[in-house]
Order: structure tokens, then C-alpha cells, then sequence
């Protein structure tokens, strides 16, 4: 079974709000920058998934000026198309574009994404407001996944109270045939919740992205019920050591069958690589 990493990052520094980077120099070696220039290149990023046991990881673009930047579809169309490794996934912005379910359309069809991330503490919307409704009609149309950032951020100008996955109630009533993905999974306030709406809707899953996995049990104490709707995401390149989040999974007390599917089978059967 693959190792798919539903959330990485292609951003090079050049494409972060200042703050972003004053907060991944407090919390990463000092040559964070150098690392990211070097990395963040075709032949980096390979190496980097290689280095780490990475199969495929889902690259995200971002359009959020107010909070943490720019790393807009067009870069990472560019940047993903000759790397079979990385799946692209769109952004857009409900508030800087005029028509954004054609937007999507001309994503998926024209520039080869694979499914798209919303930002709601980043771009400031409830996911259930009407007003982004058209987008997920587009989608589950496409037969894309849509994936939400969840939870809380330390990033100035991020706004929690968009972040709270009682919201994906709505839509994925409204939207039965649209596959959402809770990155994060309510993190820090709403981990019961977003467990909840996953074991509720067939189409709601959660992705683990920012989380320590030795946590994971602490905060999903019925994970393995859960087994067939969790993702793993790293975030990367936000966090200490990808590998090191693989092999912390791999020594939860879980089945192989369901630490396989958490690594990367479900992902396998979202993204169409099964």
C-alpha cells in the first residue's frame, strides 16, 4: 500500500507573510530558509518524498494575502505538472473571484488539479454560507474532493470561529456526493466533532495534518472504528521529522490493515490511485 501524505506545502519563502516565517524560524533549525530554497524545487521535493518513504503527497495551493500569503494555482499547476508523485489541489478565494465555480471548473479541466483546499480561518466564510455553496455544486460535479482547513491557527489575522466542523453538517447534507476532508480535524477545540460528523457521514473523512500521532489515540480515543476515514497529512514543511510521523503511526496500537489505510489506503481510494 502506498504512503500518501494528504498535506504539504510547495511555498517558497518569497510566497509567506513575514510572520509565517518569523514563526517556522521559532520553531525550526536555524537554516530553515536555505533548507526551503533547496527543497522547494522539482528535483528537491522528489528527493525530500524519497528520503522519507513518501509515495504521493497532495500539494496545496493558497490564496490568503490577509493571513499567511500567496501560493497561487498557477505556481503550483507549473510546479507540480512533470512530478508524479504530487497530486495538485486548487484554492479559491471566494472573495477575489468573480465566477469561482468556473474557476474550479477551469482548474480541474484546463490545468490539472486534482481536487481543491478552502481556507475559512484564512479567507474569513462559514463552509456552509450560501455564498460558496456554487463551488461544492462544481465540485461534486467534477467528482473532485474538497478539503477544509480545520481548527485553530497561530497565524496573525486567522479568524477560529470559521474553523469549527459543525459547519461540514450542512454541506454534507446538502452535498452527498462531495468528498470532504477535515484537515486538521477540528484541532485543538473540536476533536469530537469532527470524529463525530466522520463516523455520521459516509462522505466526511478526517485528515491528521499538524497532529501528533502519538496523540492520536488521546484524541480520537475510537480511532480504530474510525480507521477507514482518517487520512494522514504531515504539513510538512511545518513540522520536526516527516518520517518520523510515519513510523510514530506505525507503532500505534492499531491493526496493520488499519494503520495502512490511515498511511495512505483511504487516500488511495479518494484520489482515484487504488
Amino acid at each position: 500500500m502506498p504512503v500518501i501524505d494528504f498535506h504539504i506545502h510547495i511555498a517558497r519563502p518569497e510566497h509567506y507573510q513575514p510572520w509565517v516565517i518569523e514563526w517556522m524560524q521559532s520553531v525550526a533549525p536555524p537554516d530553515l530558509l536555505e533548507n526551503l530554497r533547496e527543497t522547494v524545487t522539482p528535483s528537491g521535493i522528489q528527493a525530500m518524498l524519497a528520503a522519507n518513504g513518501v509515495d504521493y503527497a497532495v500539494a496545496l495551493a493558497e490564496i490568503s494575502p490577509i493571513t499567511t500569503g500567496v501560493t497561487d494555482n498557477e505556481y503550483v499547476a507549473e510546479f507540480c505538472r512533470d512530478i508524479p508523485q504530487l497530486i495538485p489541489f486548487a484554492n479559491i478565494n471566494p472573495f477575489l473571484t468573480a465566477r469561482p465555480a468556473e474557476e474550479l471548473a477551469r482548474c480541474v479541466q484546463e490545468m490539472g488539479f486534482r481536487g481543491l483546499k478552502m481556507y475559512p480561518t484564512y479567507q474569513y466564510f462559514y463552509p456552509n454560507d450560501p455564498l460558496v455553496y456554487p463551488i461544492y455544486a462544481k465540485a461534486q460535479e467534477l467528482g473532485v474532493p474538497v478539503m477544509f482547513h480545520t481548527g485553530s491557527s497561530v497565524f496573525r489575522g486567522a479568524r477560529l470561529k470559521y474553523g469549527d466542523p459543525l459547519c461540514f453538517d450542512d454541506v454534507a447534507v446538502d452535498f452527498p456526493e462531495l468528498t470532504i476532508v477535515m484537515s486538521h480535524s477540528g484541532r485543538g477545540f473540536w476533536y469530537d466533532r469532527a470524529a463525530f460528523l466522520a463516523r455520521l457521514h459516509p462522505n466526511v473523512y478526517m485528515e491528521i495534518a499538524g497532529l501528533p500521532p502519538r496523540k492520536l489515540l488521546t484524541y480520537f480515543p475510537d480511532l480504530e472504528r474510525l480507521a477507514d476515514k482518517v487520512l494522514f497529512g504531515s504539513d510538512w514543511p511545518a513540522l520536526p521529522s516527516l518520517a518520523g510521523n510515519i513510523a510514530a503511526i506505525r507503532e500505534l496500537p492499531l491493526s496493520d490493515a488499519d494503520k495502512e489505510k490511515i498511511l495512505g489506503g483511504n487516500a488511495a481510494r479518494i484520489l482515484g490511485l487504488a
